[in-house]
């Protein structure tokens, strides 16, 4: 079994009809070259176009892993940031265009950050970061990002990813619940939309492989209760800074 032909034929099924799902030429060289079964435990399915689970999560199917690369338009240098990194092949590719140095990487499970870490560097590609953390919060030590990609669902992109883009940057994401359709967010505010995906939804702390509790709605419960705080003007503001003004006033007496 020669693994770089099956590599081979893996794309060029991508590329052909029926699938015809992958047209980026820069994608498809990057595809080519990662060592896909480096990353998942049966080197005989891994260059068939079909998920696998591990560890509790999903592993992308190389056709879904081709739209989601091909809608981040990557280019060579740019700053990317995966969050759900899951078991790191997606990393693997956008790091074998854009650099391995310029791809960070996180995701809520430590077993999945562990096991992202030893395939990147099984798969030569130790330069890329990877680290535990919430997707939500995306990593601000690090950005700006040129580019970031969220392999999970949500219904609004997570506010601090879109903080995180640089001038000119693109985050792309699976929108919606139930139906979803693949978007890609600019910097500026521009929208591209794209075929319908199925992600399952983006994780936030308590919610990973193992924990106690599940509460999809806190980031969202945040996030909405701050845009609300910051639409009020005229008379709703005053109010509210009367009532924090004479709440002050209570506690110092």
């Amino acid at each position: 079994m020669d693994l770089a032909v099956l590599r081979e034929d893996m794309v060029d099924g991508l590329e052909a009809a029926p699938k015809d799902v992958l047209s980026d030429e820069t994608v498809s060289v990057a595809m080519r070259d990662v060592p896909r079964h480096a990353f998942l435990d049966d080197e005989r399915t891994a260059y068939a176009d079909r998920e696998h689970d591990a560890l509790g999560t999903r592993v992308l199917s190389p056709s879904t892993a081709a739209r989601l690369l091909q809608a981040l338009a990557l280019e060579d240098g740019e700053t990317v940031l995966i969050v759900g990194v899951g078991v790191g092949y997606t990393a693997a590719v956008a790091a074998e265009i854009v650099g391995e140095t310029n791809v960070h990487a996180v995701d809520i499970s430590r077993p999945l950050v562990v096991e992202a870490r030893e395939n990147l560097a099984d798969a030569g590609y130790d330069g890329v970061l990877v680290d535990c953390r919430d997707g939500a919060n995306g990593f601000p030590e690090y950005a700006p990002f040129d580019r970031i990609l969220l392999e999970a669902a949500a219904v609004e992109p997570p506010r601090a990813l879109l903080e995180q883009l640089a001038d000119g940057g693109r985050l792309v994401f699976p929108r919606g619940t139930q139906r979803q359709r693949l978007e890609a967010v600019s910097a500026d505010g521009t929208v591209d939309r794209f075929d319908p995906v199925s992600f399952d939804p983006l994780l936030v702390e308590g919610e990973q492989s193992g924990a106690v509790e599940r509460n999809r709605m806190t980031r969202e419960d945040r996030e909405r209760a701050q845009r609300r705080a910051e639409s009020r003007r005229g008379w709703e503001q005053d109010w509210i800074e009367w009532d924090d003004a004479v709440s002050q006033q209570s506690r110092r007496r």
